[in-house]
């Protein structure tokens, strides 16, 4: 997989996760520490997302 490909499939998983992290906030069916366990993944997707930009 090209580094162009993969940072696309990491923007892929990040938007969706993005699109998560809101449905679990407007939902009652959500606690807070599935919402933060959210946030960390979108957060880890972001930091590699930008480690590998800067290595391009």
């Amino acid at each position: 997989m090209s580094l162009s490909s993969h940072l696309q499939e990491l923007r892929k998983k990040h938007e969706h996760l993005s699109i998560e992290v809101e449905e679990a906030q407007r939902s009652p069916a959500f606690d807070d520490l599935q919402i933060t366990a959210l946030k960390k993944q979108k957060l880890k997707l972001k930091e590699e997302i930008e480690r590998l930009s800067h290595q391009h």
